[in-house]
């Protein structure tokens, strides 16, 4: 039976990528599998068409209209919904024609921040999958919540994002602070949506998380216990490691430069510090990070922007500063000039994958943490917004493959004024993270070698990826018996 399967990553940069990714190894790992993108525009950004490849044998795009991108009209999650019917009636026509072509469709995988797009499967009378670009332990973490909430046992939308409080979580093997529970859920307004979002998660036949098995084997026996949850299939890393921005001439050319750069520094030897598409900081913890980078002595490759206000631009990308020397304690830039460089943009993955990075500072998003991984180099938590905080939380006390800068640390719209992180603490976690020796380190290397190992013939992670291939073909059978 050849079948389609049409796939709705969330219009982020991360989660297209990722998305592009896994639709890649789906349609090698079976012939019967043809996949069709459809993609929302960012709300960003006017240009997105150079951002996606051409559609390529039974791999293709189709690229939305970009509608009305007016932030002040639009909350993210109206946005999404904005663009359903230019969904509903792509799905609905891809439909008609396999069909004629002796094809099914199999199903509708949505991106974690797409459910309501899980009405239209409805509508159609298809199956529902999701697409988890974060880690099974989060996963669990917001069934867990959810149940707490629907017993009535526990609101965690009545902590306060300073609080000492902890309490367990089914997919972790120790107690969880509040204080790392993402902003969303300390907000009364937003609660009730990522209450809505786990219900729905439940209701999916099956959900693939970017995540590898042997990194999370205790969230893993949360899913196979039987607790109203749907089958998970850990198909990790999922990770593009070709792509660095867009390919255009002006970040060919500062990636050129940059890995120039790197290549004239020794082995191990430098930090990297960058923190994602939307990370950026104001000019009082600029100077801190360059204190503490001073103080270090170590080499370092700084990707440094300035936060964007988000206030009144919620998510909207960061900076750049005008003018570094106004910024900068003075001096630091003549004092480090021979062992440090300073950019904006970063072609991440090409600086993870250089020889002489011995030790990342990063936000603690999920693709950039599984790119680390992937490189085997050693990360420092410094997070944002999002998940990241539960994210640095796994990594640095659940798994001990991370440093810590402060893995509490939240900025953004929902989080209110940030803390400072003090030149001390980001010493601390550079040194920590750079030393290649440690524990840590040692136990990095070797998660590494297994994530590798994952994706091979007979992995865990190939494995998972034919079983979700297999489970779609029976879930479709089952509606003609």
């Amino acid at each position: 039976m050849k079948i389609e399967l049409v796939f709705i990553p969330s219009p982020g940069i991360g989660h297209i990528r990722s998305t592009t990714a896994i639709a890649k190894h789906l349609v090698d790992s079976d012939d019967r599998l043809s996949i069709t993108l459809i993609v929302i525009p960012s709300q960003f950004s006017t240009d997105t068409s150079s951002s996606y490849p051409e559609s390529q044998g039974r791999l293709r795009y189709c690229l939305l209209p970009a509608g009305d991108q007016s932030t002040e009209e639009h909350t993210f999650i109206s946005y999404i919904e904005s663009h359903k019917p230019h969904v509903r009636s792509t799905v609905s026509e891809l439909s008609r024609k396999i069909s004629t072509q002796g094809s099914r469709l199999a199903g509708i995988v949505v991106d974690m921040f797409c459910t309501s797009m899980m009405d239209i499967a409805d509508e159609l009378n298809l199956p529902a999958y999701i697409f988890y670009t974060s880690n099974v332990s989060y996963l669990g973490l917001q069934f867990h919540v959810q149940s707490l909430y629907d017993e009535n046992i526990l609101d965690v939308s009545e902590f306060k994002d300073d609080s000492e409080a902890e309490f367990d979580v089914p997919t972790l093997t120790r107690p969880f602070p509040a204080k790392c529970l993402p902003s969303v859920m300390f907000r009364k307004e937003w609660f009730p949506y990522v209450l809505a979002r786990a219900r729905c998660l439940r209701e999916v036949k099956g959900i693939l998380v970017n995540s590898v098995a042997e990194m999370e084997p205790h969230a893993l026996k949360f899913f196979s216990g039987g607790n109203g949850t749907p089958p998970v299939y850990t198909v990790g890393p999922i990770l593009d490691l070709k792509a660095d921005g867009s390919g255009s001439d002006s970040e060919d050319e500062k990636k050129t430069e940059i890995l120039r750069w790197l290549d004239k520094q020794p082995p191990r030897s430098v930090v990297f510090l960058c923190f994602g598409s939307l990370g950026g900081f104001g000019e009082e913890q600029t100077r801190e990070i360059a204190v503490a980078l001073e103080r270090s002595g170590h080499r370092f490759l700084w990707s440094l922007r300035r936060a964007s206000n988000v206030e009144h631009m919620v998510g909207s990308p960061p900076d750049e500063f005008k003018n570094l020397e106004e910024i900068l304690p003075g001096g630091f830039l003549e004092r480090t000039s021979e062992i440090g460089k300073i950019i904006s943009w970063a072609p991440q993955v090409a600086v993870l994958e250089s020889l002489s990075v011995g030790g990342f500072v990063t936000h603690c998003g999920w693709n950039s943490i599984l790119e680390s991984l992937w490189f085997g180099v050693p990360t420092a938590a410094w997070p944002i917004y999002a998940e990241q905080q539960f994210n640095a939380f796994q990594m640095v006390e659940e798994l001990g493959l991370a440093a810590e800068i402060r893995k509490d640390y939240r900025r953004g719209f929902l989080a209110g004024e940030a803390k400072m992180v003090t030149a001390e603490e980001i010493e601390r976690g550079i040194k920590d993270v750079m030393d290649q020796d440690s524990d840590m380190s040692k136990r990095l290397k070797e998660m590494s070698r297994k994530i590798h190992m994952a994706l091979m013939d007979g992995g865990y992670s190939s494995v998972a990826l034919k079983k979700f291939v297999q489970d779609v073909v029976e879930n479709i059978r089952k509606e003609f018996v």
